[in-house]
């Protein structure tokens, strides 16, 4: 398993009520839906920089 880290994250109660409903949904916790938002970010973001010509390996 690969090395996980632990952060404090405040956010608003009610992006947070958004995003338990949104987890409930798709049947994760809270936190995975929260990692799972973040990697699609992370993928979109690595995709337009290919896309523009930019590196990726920064």
């Amino acid at each position: 398993m690969p090395d996980k880290k632990a952060f404090l994250l405040r956010i608003d109660s009610k992006l947070w009520e958004e995003l338990n409903i949104w987890a409930s949904d798709e049947l994760r916790s809270i936190n995975g839906q929260v990692e799972f938002v973040l990697k699609q970010a992370v993928n979109k973001r690595k995709g337009s920089q290919n896309k523009s010509g930019e590196k990726t390996d920064k």
